[in-house]
């Protein structure tokens, strides 16, 4: 079998398992209001509660051991080796990612607060 051959055989196998832009379809009688998914308040408040918690800890203990690194370069750099300029660089990656993992857990905490507030409004206008 050529290679064009099996690499066909492999892209039709995949293709006959791929489904994009969607998800099995279910019984939609399998919950009492017939959603998909059903997520109780004081589950979406323990998973905020948590991303609050990490954005928070992340923000104060990032920030130390950037700080703690940046300072070891410069001392490093200062003393001749060129060590020093490697650490400051990965400090401001680290910087960077850190920033990025505190706004998206800010982001998925506010997202939660957004949503249980959301569904207590919808469940007062019925």
């Amino acid at each position: 079998m050529s290679f064009e051959e099996e690499w066909a055989d492999l892209k039709a196998a995949a293709a006959a398992r791929m489904q994009l832009n969607g998800a099995p379809t279910r019984d939609p009688g399998t919950t009492p209001t017939g959603a998909d998914l059903v997520v109780h308040d004081d589950e979406l408040g323990k998973i905020g509660h948590f991303a609050y918690r990490l954005h928070n800890n992340l923000k104060a203990d990032g920030k130390l051991a950037q700080t703690t690194t940046r300072t070891a370069g410069t001392s490093l750099t200062a003393d001749g080796f060129e060590m020093g300029k490697a650490l400051a660089s990965a400090s401001t990656a680290w910087a960077k990612q850190v920033g990025m993992l505190v706004d998206a857990c800010a982001h998925i905490s506010n997202h939660l607060d957004y949503t249980k507030a959301g569904q207590r409004h919808r469940k007062a206008c019925r």
